[in-house]
């Protein structure tokens, strides 16, 4: 007969299925309705059952109504042949999302075939059984479906009899509790004493889904009244508990409502911190994609300006073979013009010596930007200590960096151009040079006045660089305190947003702090080791800039050094040469420092950058270093935070197995002295009624009276 039944049962999902399945399409609701209430008929047909005229009137309205997504029957007096086919088709109807069945007088074994249908469902979201008087079968059944189910979210039970027999309700909080899915419960006249209430309170121990149950009009009392409040302090998911009608005391039901809005605040305190990391971790995001893109254009510009270099380096000695080979030409006219290089040979002495002094002023502001890197060094070092315990900083100090950046960037931008100002300006004397060694035999008065008019222009850009050095530095200080000044308003502002914010959480947490005393303790330990940790980090840091400072300062004197070198044997081979030979290198000697002056230029700009880029790679690392740290101590307060929600559930639970058997002792000596005193009731009754026999007898009459 089962084997009948499953056939039957597999050939009406295969109709709904094909019926499904013609086009590679979904049905429409009403086509989908329209298929149901066939395979109803043909389930009912098979198993030798009569289909019910009210349930088919009742799926024609349906396929007809606006609302074909509910299967309502309410107020349907259902047999249990259509319970058990309609459990059936319900194991695997994908339609209905919501199902009506109040008021239908269902039998015991109804129910039980309704409801074993749906513990495979996945669709069906709300389920309503009031006023179906279900007992002891349909409890157990529940507490099944409740076990199974995985997509019911509401379920309405009022009007029924769960709470008398205690064995049934107990297997529905049995299933209760292990349910993660139901988020509303409605358990409104349902005859709960204080022991069902017990039992509720273990169900809802257990269970982390339900947000709202109502159990009014009970018989709740102060017994199963002080059970659920026990629960409520292990249970944080509960928004929602309606006692009245319970005969509960009022102290409770405030101390219920209490709990209650302590787990609301607790459920929007987790959304507002959920929404506020979401926000944070953006934002770190954006920045790091900011970070990256920055980076690129600084290798893309470096490697632009490094091509400009190397492309007027061929023009410049593809320009000095050629002065070479007319210079070759003219030596002639070179020799008649000995005194006169003579005295401009004083004058470019000179000028070299006033170049030594510029070099001398340059090597000065880079000790003084260097001073300047230590100071701002060890701002970033005090700033970074402070942000151990301050979260919020981290963000200020990565804009602080940022800003920094983009004025040293600008910084940068300005030596390019000057750089490129200056090779212009070595352009157009190359010029004149050219000029000049062209037209000495016809100009030489007009060559010497070009010389004097070059030293001025010389002289002048000179100064112009000096003016405009002195420019940037004060510029840079002034913008450096506004920098500071603005990031201690800011953190002061923070600071008092966190003392605020500091008071409201004290405010809150007034009541926990006793417990959470060793937790702090261990806490502030975790945090004292960080510190050590990010101030050794910091040691190492600073030793490894110091490395590299000294490992700089070794490169320059070495360099300079070579340089020295490189002059000597210059003039050596000048004093060897001829006289034109003398000159001729001379002039190759000035365009060589130029040109070195340049390089030096650019290898001082690609040195800030890449200590720019070194800093905010050592930012980017500390800030790494503090997130793990954070983590770490996010981790240890969940473990501290879990262990004493254990121990508290675990005392709680003692206490509740204690009080419950305190109770039941306290029934059992109860019902042992009703019996006894019972039993002698009876044994009295039976005594009389033998006495009152005995003397109405004819025995009664001939035995002697007492």
């Amino acid at each position: 007969m089962v084997f009948l039944h499953s056939l039957l049962f597999s050939e009406a999902s295969l109709v709904l299925r094909h019926a499904e399945d013609r086009k590679g399409v979904t049905l429409a609701p009403a086509v989908a309705m329209e298929e149901f209430r066939k395979a109803y008929v043909q389930l009912c047909k098979e198993s030798g059952a009569q289909p019910q005229e009210t349930v088919l009137q009742q799926l024609h309205e349906l396929r007809e109504g606006p609302g074909q997504s509910r299967l309502d029957f309410a107020t349907q007096s259902l047999s249990v042949d259509t319970c058990r086919v309609l459990g059936k088709l319900l194991q695997d109807e994908i339609l209905f999302t919501e199902i009506m069945l109040s008021d239908c007088m269902l039998n015991e074994e109804g129910v039980r075939h309704l409801l074993n249908g749906l513990c495979s469902n996945t669709v069906v979201k709300s389920l309503d059984l009031k006023g179906n008087n279900l007992r002891a079968l349909g409890a157990e059944a529940l507490g099944k479906l409740l076990r199974q189910n995985k997509s019911i979210r509401s379920l309405t039970l009022e009007w029924n009899s769960l709470g008398i027999w205690e064995e049934g309700f107990s297997l529905f909080c049995q299933g209760l509790g292990a349910n993660r899915f139901l988020q509303w419960l409605d358990l409104r006249n349902n005859q709960i004493n204080h022991q069902g209430a017990g039992e509720l309170a273990l169900a809802l121990k257990c269970n982390c889904s339900l947000r709202e149950l109502d159990l009014r009009w009970n018989n709740i009392g102060l017994l199963g009244g002080r059970a659920l409040l026990s629960c409520l302090h292990s249970n944080k998911t509960l928004r929602r508990l309606e006692l009245a009608g319970n005969n509960i005391p009022s102290d409770i039901l405030k101390a219920v409502e209490q709990a209650m809005d302590h787990n609301q605040d607790r459920q929007t305190i987790l959304a507002e911190n959920h929404s506020r990391t979401r926000v944070l971790s953006k934002e770190v995001f954006s920045l790091k994609e900011e970070k990256a893109k920055q980076f690129l254009d600084l290798m893309d510009t470096i490697d632009k300006q490094r091509e400009e270099i190397t492309r007027s380096s061929r023009t410049s000695a593809a320009r000095v073979g050629q002065l070479q080979e007319a210079l070759n030409e003219r030596q002639s006219v070179m020799n008649s013009l000995k005194a006169k290089l003579q005295m401009t040979e004083a004058a470019l002495a000179l000028s070299e010596q006033k170049v030594h002094n510029l070099g001398e002023l340059l090597s000065a502001t880079k000790q003084e930007q260097a001073s300047m890197t230590e100071c701002q060094l060890k701002e970033l070092r005090q700033q970074k200590q402070e942000a151990s315990d301050r979260e919020t900083n981290l963000l200020q100090h990565l804009s602080a960096a940022n800003e920094k950046n983009l004025l040293l960037r600008n910084q940068v931008d300005e030596l390019e151009r000057k750089c490129k100002a200056q090779q212009d300006q070595l352009f157009q004397v190359k010029q004149d040079l050219t000029n000049t060694t062209a037209e000495l035999k016809l100009r030489v008065a007009q060559a010497e006045e070009r010389l004097e008019m070059e030293k001025k222009r010389f002289k002048q850009g000179l100064e112009d660089m000096e003016s405009l050095r002195l420019k940037e530095v004060d510029h840079m200080t002034h913008h450096m305190e506004a920098s500071e000044h603005s990031m201690q308003e800011r953190i002061q502002r923070l600071e008092a947003t966190r003392i605020g914010l500091e008071e409201e959480l004290s405010r809150v947490k007034a009541a926990a702090f006793a417990e959470r005393g060793q937790a702090e303790e261990e806490l502030i330990k975790v945090r004292g080791q960080a510190r050590l940790e990010e101030q050794q980090r910091l040691d190492h840091l600073e030793e490894k800039l110091r490395l590299m400072t000294q490992s700089r300062d070794e490169a320059q004197n070495y360099c300079l050094q070579q340089k020295q070198a490189v002059g000597e044997a210059q003039a050596k081979v000048s004093q060897m040469t001829l006289q034109t030979e003398g000159l001729k290198r001379r002039m190759e000697e000035l365009q060589q420092d130029l040109s070195g002056k340049e390089q030096e230029k650019v290898a001082e700009v690609n040195k800030v950058r890449v200590e720019l880029q070194e800093q905010i790679g050592h930012l980017q690392a500390e800030r790494t270093a503090q997130e793990g740290l954070k983590e770490k101590i996010a981790a240890l307060e969940r473990q501290l935070k879990v262990l004493s929600s254990n121990h508290r559930e675990a005392l709680l639970d003692k206490e509740s197995e204690i009080s419950t058997l305190q109770e039941k002792l306290r029934m059992k000596e109860a019902e042992i002295s009703r019996m006894r005193e019972e039993e002698a009731q009876r044994a009295s009754f039976l005594q009389n009624a033998i006495m009152a026999y005995v003397q109405g007898s004819a025995l009664g009459a001939l035995s002697p009276r007492k």
